[in-house]
This record gives C-alpha cells, sequence and structure tokens, in this order.
C-alpha cells in the first residue's frame, strides 16, 4: 500500500480524538480527592464511634437529626451493602471484601490513566469511589465491620439500611460514572461528525493535481 494512501475511516476518528484529549487529567487529582474522601469517612466513623457507639454512662446513643426522618445512630454492618453476606462465616466473609475492594481500587486507577479532560464526571466519580472503597476497606481489615451511623426513615414504615459517608462517596461517584458514559456516546458522535466534515480529496481531484505535478519529458519539452 502506498504511503499517500488517504487514512482510514478508523484511524481518522483516533486522529481528531487524539488532537481534542491529552492522556490523562493527573494523579495529584485522584490522589487529592481520594485522600480528602478517606479523611472525611474516616473521621466522621470515629466520630461516631466515640459519640454513638458501645453505651457509656451520660452518653446519648441516637442524635436526632431531622424528627422521623434522619437520625444518626451507630451500627455495624459485617456484610456488603444492605446486609449482604452478613450470615456468611467470618473466615470467608472478610477475605472476600477485601479481595473485592483491592480490584475495585485496581480497576479505579486503571480507568483513571486513561481519562480525558473532558470527562469531568468520570474525573471527579472515580476519586469518590476510590475514597470510600478505601474507607470501608480500612473498617474491614480493622474491625471485620464496617462502621454505618446514617439512618433514613423514607416512609413511616420503612427505614432505609444505615450507611456512612464511603457509601455516600461511592453513590455519588457511581452515578457520575453513569453520566460520563452519557457524555462519551455524545461525544463518540461530535467526533465522528468532525471527522465527517473534514475536507476530502476526491479520486479525480488527486488524479489531476497528481498530473500537473508531472515533470515534461525531453520529446514534450
Amino acid at each position: 500500500m502506498s504511503d499517500d494512501a488517504p487514512p482510514r475511516e478508523s484511524e481518522k476518528v483516533d486522529q481528531v480524538a487524539s488532537r481534542s484529549a491529552r492522556l490523562h487529567p493527573g494523579y495529584p487529582f485522584l490522589v487529592i480527592v481520594s485522600v480528602l474522601t478517606l479523611a472525611a469517612d474516616l473521621g466522621s466513623k470515629a466520630w461516631a464511634k466515640d459519640r454513638l457507639g458501645p453505651p457509656r454512662p451520660y452518653a446519648e446513643r441516637k442524635l436526632e437529626v431531622i424528627k422521623n426522618h434522619l437520625n444518626l445512630i451507630y451500627a455495624e454492618n459485617p456484610g456488603g451493602a444492605f446486609g449482604l453476606f452478613q450470615d456468611e462465616n467470618e473466615s470467608l466473609r472478610r477475605p472476600l471484601f477485601v479481595l473485592i475492594s483491592v480490584l475495585a481500587v485496581v480497576v479505579i486507577v486503571w480507568l483513571y490513566r486513561k481519562t480525558h479532560p473532558w470527562q469531568w464526571t468520570l474525573k471527579w466519580g472515580l476519586p469518590l469511589v476510590l475514597g470510600g472503597a478505601l474507607g470501608n476497606l480500612v473498617d474491614r481489615i480493622r474491625y471485620g465491620v464496617v462502621v454505618d451511623f446514617i439512618q433514613v426513615h423514607v416512609t413511616k414504615s420503612y427505614t432505609w439500611p444505615t450507611f456512612n459517608v464511603a457509601d455516600i462517596a461511592i453513590v455519588v461517584g457511581v452515578g457520575l460514572m453513569f453520566v460520563d458514559m452519557f457524555i462519551s456516546w455524545k461525544h463518540g458522535d461530535a467526533t465522528k461528525k468532525a471527522v465527517a466534515e473534514e475536507p476530502r480529496r476526491d479520486a479525480p481531484a488527486a488524479v489531476t493535481e497528481a498530473a500537473g505535478e508531472r515533470k515534461p519529458t525531453a520529446d514534450e519539452g
């Protein structure tokens, strides 16, 4: 194939995309947001454990923030989200959740490495999920359970499972990742449109141009 052959459509899409994006927004942002999320989670859990934890003389174990809607109450969750696997044996449950958390951290860092600057929702979502995952991982390693303390009464007859700051960060982060899926889809359409609108040299024009550039021979001269 000649070196002057026009690039394929997929190659042109890659060229347009590469002109509009760098490799990734940088790891300092990932570290800072993750560490701040981790600190907020561990700090709030330490406060809950000290203020709302096991009974002490003259200590109030439950704080009513919004009457009949929002309470702060100490709880320990040996399972996963919504109490999943909480009835499993401790020798199986703890290694399982530690392994899942480690794999989540590896996947998050790998995804962040491929993030482009225009993916601002993913840029924020991944560090939030990472910080939350690390917060719950620290609990599992230290206590074998996750400390929860936020209780929400959705209705008079239904109370949402108790959660913590790490869970909030994970939910918000995953939500931002879903938003990124939609934005990426729109960005992909815009990239293809940009490729389609690029000026192309058609075959007759290319042949005419090549003929014009051909040097005359001795007989023609």
